[in-house]
């Protein structure tokens, strides 16, 4: 139900077309966001460091809390700022001036506190299942994620989920998710105990309220382990697809990039892949659009480009765009957070959307 996000430029913020186009509904928020809340440690390191540590260069390895204290100390504390894939996505949205939500859960802990009060002061509503903290239970403390950015920018996870890996079904805001236009989930919600009764009632929900579903892949690893499951959501639960080169093929089996969007398209979904600095796909049952990379003096830290890209993108359909206008918000996006360390823009990405006429 893509055309469901409309939100036309006559109509005050939050209003937005039924599919028929019918009347005007009210939504309080742009979109809402599910997923793993982590605070993000981010350093530089050599590449050598990341095979030492045992994890996968580019990827994302879980670990426990203990690992990332090892790491923490062999390469320091580094940046620290809350994150995760999804909250990352919300913060890009709220730089847009968009008005975005997330759902995740904390521990009641420094980290726990600082990631709400963060989120809000970025413009993100956070609405936080919460679990008593306990200092020697590594499952009872706030989620970490330990990201090394190695000097070709690749950037290496060693995630701990904490309290973040027992968000469950009764930690949705079914009215926050119904005052929606679009909710976005990640494939990393298959990774957690509930996950087929959390993204059940998510899918129910939404679908009850109107509102659309978006799902981010998020690694190709995490597609083999869940392919069957990620399939079934493609094929007819969700309304909006992202992936990378990688994650298509994982889910698709194509031979080529091209090939697995052709696979993908259907009737009522949008699919945006991004392929590094070819810049993206995204298509409908009867469109097809690349969109260029945009263009970016020096790559710093890959981390984030994908999150935020989904945020240029889902910030796009929910003002009602059309498929190649969000993917040149998205793209506009994701230069901006490669140009410097984390996953965070420096600058207001609405007033650089509006300087290059995009909104």
């Amino acid at each position: 139900m893509p055309c469901s996000l409309a939100r036309p430029d006559a109509v005050a913020p939050g209003a937005v077309r039924g599919a028929d186009g019918g009347a005007l509904l009210s939504r309080r928020f742009d979109v809402c966001c599910v997923g793993n809340a982590l605070m993000d440690h981010l350093a530089f390191a050599e590449g050598r460091l990341v095979g030492e540590l045992g994890l996968a260069p580019g990827g994302m390895t879980l670990v426990d809390i203990a690992t990332t204290e090892r790491i923490e100390a062999i390469v320091g504390a580094g940046e620290q700022v809350p994150g995760g894939t999804v909250t990352n996505t919300a913060v890009g949205i709220a730089s847009f001036g968009g008005r975005p939500a997330f759902i995740g859960a904390v521990a009641r802990d420094e980290r726990g506190s600082r990631y709400e009060l963060d989120l809000e002061a970025a413009g993100v509503h956070a609405v936080l299942e919460r679990f008593d903290y306990d200092p020697a239970g590594d499952e009872a403390a706030t989620g970490r994620c330990f990201v090394i950015v190695t000097p070709d920018a690749e950037r290496t996870m060693a995630t701990a989920l904490g309290v973040g890996g027992r968000l469950d079904r009764d930690g949705l805001d079914e009215a926050v998710i119904a005052g929606s236009s679009l909710v976005y989930f990640d494939g990393y919600v298959l990774d957690l105990p509930d996950a087929e009764a959390l993204v059940g009632r998510l899918v129910a929900t939404a679908a009850a309220a109107g509102t659309s579903v978006a799902l981010g892949l998020s690694d190709a690893a995490l597609v083999r382990r869940h392919r069957a499951r990620l399939s079934k959501l493609a094929a007819g639960e969700v309304d909006v697809l992202f992936a990378n080169e990688a994650e298509a093929l994982a889910l698709t089996g194509a031979a080529a990039p091209e090939q697995a969007v052709e696979e993908l398209r259907r009737a009522g979904l949008i699919v945006a892949v991004t392929c590094g600095p070819a810049g993206a796909v995204l298509a409908t049952e009867t469109e097809r659009v690349t969109v260029p990379a945009d263009e970016v003096e020096v790559i710093v830290d890959k981390t984030g480009a994908g999150d935020l890209f989904a945020a240029g993108v889902c910030f796009g359909l929910s003002l009602g765009l059309g498929i190649e206008h969000a993917g040149r918000l998205g793209s506009l996006a994701a230069g901006e957070v490669i140009s410097h360390l984390g996953a965070r823009p420096r600058v207001s990405l609405g007033d650089l959307a509006r300087s290059r006429g995009l909104i």
